[in-house]
């Protein structure tokens, strides 16, 4: 991957902001349901990718076999989920006219994102993972985002999942104080596992700004390929009914991160929880990006 890559911004909270109660099990897979909601998932790709962003992620975060069945979907309905998913974004590709862009899909925690201790036996990660990489593929994704992820474990099986499968992959994850993952274990350590596993960038991202910095410099201190990073900018977290509050303006997010990109390396970045399509924006006038081009 060369150059810079501008990722979208948060789904969820735009969704939220549009009306739509976001809450489990379903959150943003809901969506998916009816005609009307697909199409306002789909306006949301299409904005960011109208505000310039490279990547667009397919709302595939709950469609692990776990989640899906808890929402009582037959074994039909669970592939149809991810294939639904997917092919929303590649439609808003086709609509905002840019077929440069790459449709990512979004990898999570089969259980809880912000729960380490609740990641399962490796023999369950590596059916669940593997069913997931393999529907992403037959759907036709062009890159797996592995996000948000807080043990060292299971991004491993999701990454060899991925590559197993045949897909590029990226894996991002959550952090703490202290450049830690959530589980307590070092994010030099995490980056240097899936570097080795095969992962084209490692990312941090659902952190807030401050702690995603110090995350950025163990990265450049660790890694030999690329790294970035997705902020989350809410002053409180996700899972809320009403519209979330963004702590930071455009202005301010696009400054913090082009910095970032000067003086980190940054070469992937985007927003996470609470960004928008004018936070995109503004990030990629920032980068000097005057056009789109996916790396």
């Amino acid at each position: 991957m060369n150059g810079t890559t501008l990722l979208d911004g948060g789904v969820a909270t735009e969704l939220q902001r549009g009306g739509l109660v976001v809450r489990p099990p379903w959150w943003t897979t809901k969506t998916l349901i009816t005609e009307a909601n697909r199409t306002r998932l789909r306006d949301v790709h299409r904005r960011y990718l109208e505000a310039g962003a490279e990547v667009v992620t397919a709302a595939t975060f709950r469609c692990n076999l776990r989640a899906l069945r808890r929402m009582g979907l037959d074994a039909a309905g669970l592939a149809w989920m991810v294939h639904a998913a997917v092919g929303v974004a590649q439609s808003a590709r086709r609509e905002a006219d840019r077929p440069d862009a790459l449709v990512a899909a979004s990898v999570a925690p089969v259980e809880d994102a912000y729960r380490p201790d609740l990641v399962p036996p490796d023999d369950e990660l590596r059916e669940e993972h593997r069913w997931l990489a393999t529907e992403l593929s037959r759907a036709g994704v062009d890159l797996v985002l592995i996000e948000t992820v807080n043990t060292v474990r299971e991004a491993r099986v999701a990454l060899a999942a991925a590559r197993d499968a045949g897909l590029r992959a990226w894996v991002s994850f959550v952090c703490g104080d202290d450049a830690q993952l959530l589980s307590g274990e070092s994010l030099g350590e995490a980056a240097r596992a899936v570097e080795d596993g095969g992962a084209e960038a490692v990312l941090v991202n659902c952190t807030s700004l401050d702690r995603t910095e110090r995350c950025l410099e163990v990265l450049r201190a660790t890694c030999s390929g690329a790294i970035g990073a997705y902020p989350n900018l809410e002053r409180r977290p996700a899972g809320h009914d009403e519209p979330p509050p963004t702590a930071v303006a455009p202005a301010e997010f696009a400054e913090t991160l082009a910095r970032w990109h000067d003086e980190h390396g940054a070469r992937v970045l985007g927003g996470c929880c609470g960004s928008t399509p004018d936070h995109i924006a503004a990030l990629r006038t920032a980068l000097g990006l005057a056009g789109a081009h996916a790396s």
